[in-house]
């Protein structure tokens, strides 16, 4: 069998050669090929591998940014909406305190307290939930342990676990 300089294709050929001698029935059975051929081999396909491996994840990178680009556009927009729905139905609320009789001022005055308590419990509640980014519990399965905070229980998560979480709030 000629080289054909293509070393993927002589090694194919060679392959092919040798099955073919393999199962034919007088000839004696191939030799299995040694453990640092088969390592060779390996170390010889990984890049190709490697290679793949990486190209698809570029890909997918790349679609998974123009797929955040299109939710960030959508959440803008369905927040515009929201806006826009909240500024009309207070705006109705307001109508209405002053057809029930309520001076202008004391509608607006209303509308105005029940706005910033519930603007007051969503900045309470990220201030609260602000920690959880850090990502605790695996920072500390992650971290190697030091025998001063080794002995300290960590707090339960309000998350994970509700319960443990109001009780130890309690004491």
């Amino acid at each position: 069998m000629a080289p054909t300089g293509n070393p993927d294709a002589d090694r194919d050929a060679h392959a092919a050669a040798a099955d073919r001698q393999a199962a034919s029935p007088g000839s004696p059975a191939a030799p299995q090929p040694s453990w640092l051929a088969s390592l060779q081999g390996l170390v010889h396909e990984l890049p190709g591998v490697i290679s793949d491996r990486v190209e698809l994840l570029s890909l997918e990178l790349q679609r998974a940014g123009q797929v955040l680009a299109q939710i960030v556009a959508l959440i803008v927009a369905a927040a515009i909406l929201a806006v826009t729905a909240w500024l009309a139905l207070w705006g109705g609320v307001m109508v209405a305190l002053i057809e029930a009789g309520l001076h202008w001022a004391a509608a607006s005055l209303i509308v105005l307290f029940i706005n910033l308590g519930a603007c007051g419990w969503a900045v309470a509640r990220v201030r609260a939930l602000a920690p959880l980014l850090k990502l605790p519990a695996t920072r500390r399965h992650l971290t190697l342990s030091q025998p001063s905070s080794a002995s300290r229980s960590p707090p339960p998560d309000e998350h994970t676990e509700p319960h443990a979480a109001a009780s130890a709030r309690a004491h």
